[in-house]
């Protein structure tokens, strides 16, 4: 079995933290979740779905696994019992926060932002799913502030990656005035019909009180990249609209 290709992050202000996120590059998995398909819930095998989490593990060293049903929501859960690589998650929600070491949060995408927050002391860590719902909810301000308020600490010590995801080129919106309020309007290009979610993201991020130089990303966008990644709107064109899912990945390492 071959190993999942993944994208490290370091935070430098941060060394105790690892954050990775994964690519659709290695694994097992066949046809239209080729290969490193990490999500139970998009009707590939269970038992390659697995194969592919226990290399995942295996590969990275951390001990323990969470993740949610993600529901493109705003909601943050804390502290949330262990769901294993094995096992599909209960729970709903779009956010996962911890202080447990080596318990990596598990934030699956396949077009939409993992964003993945850690406060400067290397105790805190938090991984949000952000798609366009999650923006126009405003979720990385909320995510962030119910991340600082539940720990009591402070935005300014906080740290974030957005990791790849739909880029402003190709996260094409034709229904703009019915999706998204306002105020998202400078973000929009009416010319091209399209979305510059990163930027939009960054400033949600600001406006929780995340100092903009506290602030990183992966420009790598998932739909013209779908040779590297899995992208929900690159499968528009495939029989079934079938995509799998890769991840973000982050965990206190100590």
């Amino acid at each position: 079995m071959s190993n999942i290709a993944v994208f490290p992050f370091a935070f430098e202000a941060v060394p105790g933290v690892k954050v990775v996120f994964t690519t659709r590059c290695g694994g097992v998995s066949t046809d239209h979740y080729e290969s490193a398909n990490l999500s139970y819930d998009v009707c590939d095998e269970d038992e390659h779905v697995y194969q592919n989490r226990v290399t995942l593990q295996k590969q990275l060293g951390f001990v323990h696994w969470n993740e949610l049903k993600q529901v493109h929501g705003d909601d943050i859960l804390f502290e949330t019992a262990l769901s294993g690589a094995g096992r599909k998650s209960l729970l709903e929600g779009d956010g996962l926060a911890t202080t447990k070491p080596r318990t990596a949060l598990m934030v699956k995408t396949a077009d939409c932002q993992p964003i993945m927050l850690a406060h400067r002391s290397g105790n805190f860590v938090a991984g949000l799913h952000a798609g366009w719902r999650g923006n126009v909810a405003g979720f990385p301000t909320t995510g962030v502030q119910r991340f600082c308020l539940h720990y009591k600490l402070s935005p300014k010590d906080v740290f974030a990656v957005r990791g790849p995801s739909l880029g402003p080129l190709a996260a094409e919106f034709t229904n703009f005035e019915k999706e998204f309020p306002p105020e998202h309007r400078p973000f929009y290009n009416p010319e091209t019909r399209t979305m510059d979610l990163w930027a939009l993201t960054r400033v949600q991020l600001m406006a929780a009180g995340v100092p903009e130089e506290n602030i990183f990303g992966f420009d790598l966008c998932t739909k013209t990249m779908s040779d590297t990644f899995f992208s929900y709107r690159a499968s528009w064109f495939v029989p079934g609209n079938v995509s799998g899912r890769q991840a973000g990945f982050i965990w206190i390492d100590k």
